[in-house]
């Protein structure tokens, strides 16, 4: 039985990286079907994704090639990744009250093969319930407010715990997580937010963008750091505009971009094509 399996890694750039993985992964019966790799000058790391097929259980091919990575990473000072692609990633999705980022991951995830499985919604408003049942996935309710924030922050890492959650997704979810829960879960946690910040900030943006006379509307999702919306940044879009759009076609087109910006940032994190490099990120479409 064949296996594909997907190598990620990262470490300091120098001679004969990719000969030595290539190399061991051969001398194991793999047969490289995808590589990508990229030395930024910059940092002096290097970066790699490799997609490698092995005719062998997974559970032995796992073992293998394991066993067979190692010694070239402490060789290297590696730090890398192995998983079997295609798998779906126990994702948790937070909401608040806009449905176009949630509908959007539920129908790419159910008809367009989308590699997470959402296995729960959270919202601290019970608006999207109705969206969630039907789509057949768990809603669970956890209000926050300003007395109340410990305590709903404390719920969603027993969630993370007891649904055994690899991605948590923010979907739109109008709450500021705290720097504790967001070293708890770095890495793992996806945002989505207009590009119009710090241009305008707080209630009504698309309102006061089209009282500026914005030509561009944007989106940008990132990885939430507990810098506010400063997370490194996987994906951004844009649409032009013009003077003829009322500020509700505005909103419309803002949450296109959203929702597919989003989507091509949790697809990309979930196929291990995003590799992390400081505050940038390395991404391998």
């Amino acid at each position: 039985m064949t296996t594909e399996w997907v190598l990620t890694l990262s470490c300091p750039d120098r001679p004969g990286i990719v000969h030595a993985v290539a190399g061991v992964l051969a001398e194991h019966g793999g047969n490289i079907t995808e590589s990508q790799q990229f030395g930024d000058p910059a940092s002096g790391l290097f970066f790699m994704r490799v997609q490698v097929a092995l005719d062998v259980e997974e559970a032995a091919g796992r073992d293998a090639l394991t066993a067979a990575v190692a010694p070239v990473a402490e060789r290297f000072a590696m730090t890398w990744e192995l998983d079997v692609v295609g798998r779906r990633l126990r994702t948790l999705v937070l909401v608040s009250k806009a449905p176009h980022c949630l509908v959007d991951l539920l129908y790419r995830e159910r008809y367009q093969g989308m590699p997470v499985d959402v296995v729960g919604v959270v919202g601290n408003h019970p608006d999207l319930e109705d969206m969630a049942v039907f789509y057949g996935k768990p809603f669970h309710h956890v209000p926050v407010t300003k007395d109340t924030k410990a305590q709903a922050e404390d719920r969603l890492r027993e969630l993370v715990d007891e649904l055994d959650v690899e991605l948590v997704v923010l979907a739109r979810y109008m709450q500021i997580l705290s720097d504790e829960l967001c070293r708890d879960l770095q890495g793992k946690v996806i945002n989505i937010h207009h590009s119009f910040l710090p241009s305008f900030k707080g209630a009504r943006p698309y309102a006061q963008a089209h009282d500026r006379g914005v030509k561009l509307i944007g989106a940008t999702s990132h990885y939430v750091t507990g810098d506010l919306d400063e997370g490194p940044i996987i994906e951004q879009d844009v649409e032009r505009v013009d003077h003829s759009r009322a500020v509700a076609d505005l909103v419309a087109i803002g949450e296109d971009v959203e929702r597919r910006t989003l989507a091509r940032a949790v697809r990309w994190h979930a196929e291990h094509r995003v590799l992390l490099d400081g505050h940038r990120t390395v991404v391998f479409r």
